[in-house]
């Protein structure tokens, strides 16, 4: 099997072809303008977690949750609010078939809103414990870092940011396939496999969930594919934000601030394991990264001598089908590391080993 999954991972990521991409109107983020950024847990009532929050806001502010409908919550990120632009992320986490996507995200006075909406499969709206982040980036980086973000509102580009350059410009365009695009990041490319990739879905109206299709990497661009479900694991042409993070945090948080990340790309390896090739893994701190498969479906994750008091996980699912990846429990930290206990993948209701992005940042 494990011989399998790496043939498998290899043709996704060769089937996102390097494209040229389509130019869409979108609000584009400049250095001149100053990041903005916050993550959060929030738990059942709704309930912002007051140690698991962190953002670009003064000292004294906290983020709040308010419930919508069922399985709807507002979550405001205070004094960071903007008129047009970023991206949000947001991860289930459950010990059942959870997943949960962004409805959408404005400025209201100063603060911003993101709505988040879970479902269980087969079931419909529940609420859910999830992890959430906003980030809008503002700041051109030297290689080998690298950072860029896209959000496809449905039918086109409507925000981008590209550390590389002023002049890169990323692009998205649908695919041969309904419910899937290809994602264009020029001047972020890499030789080989190197960073992380975050993908959600963002749709105000129908259940839908998104992953990681493929990639492609080559010196001048990353070729990101995107595909989206249904609940009912139909292909859906929906909207969605992607995050490429490289040697970067997956929101755009101080250089003290710690981050790791890394790919599981053999999931139903047995023992211990680092991913390959060795850039797809990064710890900040200069430490370990760990892999192990606790049991099916259920994989651990070990970030050494990295952990803080204030931090995020984000987890997305890779691969051809409708699976999909939460969280089975909130991340425990220890004095020497951080303990992701664990990330759960599932086919309709069913835990299955599957390959899965994790990217963890902390204050």
């Amino acid at each position: 099997m494990r011989r399998l999954w790496t043939v498998i991972v290899r043709t996704l990521c060769a089937a996102a072809l390097a494209a040229t991409g389509l130019v869409a109107a979108a609000t584009d983020a400049t250095a001149a303008e100053p990041g903005r950024w916050g993550f959060a847990v929030v738990r059942n009532g709704p309930v912002a977690d007051p140690l698991r929050q962190a953002g670009s806001w003064p000292d004294g502010f906290t983020v709040e949750a308010t419930p919508g409908g069922p399985g709807q919550v507002f979550v405001k990120f205070p004094q960071i609010g903007m008129a047009t632009g970023g991206v949000a992320h947001v991860t289930a986490i459950s010990q059942s078939a959870d997943w949960c996507q962004v409805q959408g995200w404005w400025q209201s006075g100063t603060d911003e809103i993101v709505a988040v909406q879970c479902h269980r499969y087969g079931v419909g709206p529940i609420a859910s414990w999830f992890s959430v982040t906003f980030g809008h980036s503002a700041q051109y980086l030297p290689a080998p870092q690298a950072f860029g973000y896209v959000h496809w509102d449905g039918s086109a580009v409507a925000a981008r940011f590209n550390s590389s350059a002023p002049a890169a410009v990323n692009t998205a365009e649908p695919w041969t396939a309904p419910g899937s695009w290809r994602v264009t990041l020029p001047g972020l490319g890499s030789a080989g496999h190197a960073g992380n990739i975050q993908v959600t879905a963002v749709d105000p109206a129908v259940p839908a969930r998104c992953k990681l299709g493929g990639w492609n990497a080559t010196t001048a661009a990353q070729s990101i594919l995107v595909r989206c479900y249904d609940a009912t694991g139909t292909p859906l042409n929906t909207g969605w934000s992607l995050t490429y993070q490289r040697e970067r945090a997956i929101t755009w948080t101080p250089p003290s601030y710690r981050f790791a990340y890394t790919f599981d790309n053999v999931p139903d390896t047995t023992g211990p394991y680092v991913p390959t090739p060795y850039p797809v893994s990064y710890n900040s701190r200069s430490s370990g990264v760990q892999l192990s498969r606790y049991a099916v479906a259920r994989k651990q994750v070990i970030f050494g001598d990295v952990q803080g008091y204030r931090d995020n996980v984000q987890v997305t699912a890779f691969g051809y089908g409708p699976e999909f990846c939460n969280l089975f429990a909130p991340w425990e930290l220890y004095s020497t590391f951080v303990r992701i206990r664990y990330v759960t993948c599932y086919n309709g209701a069913v835990q299955v080993d599957h390959p899965a992005m994790i990217t963890y940042v902390a204050r």
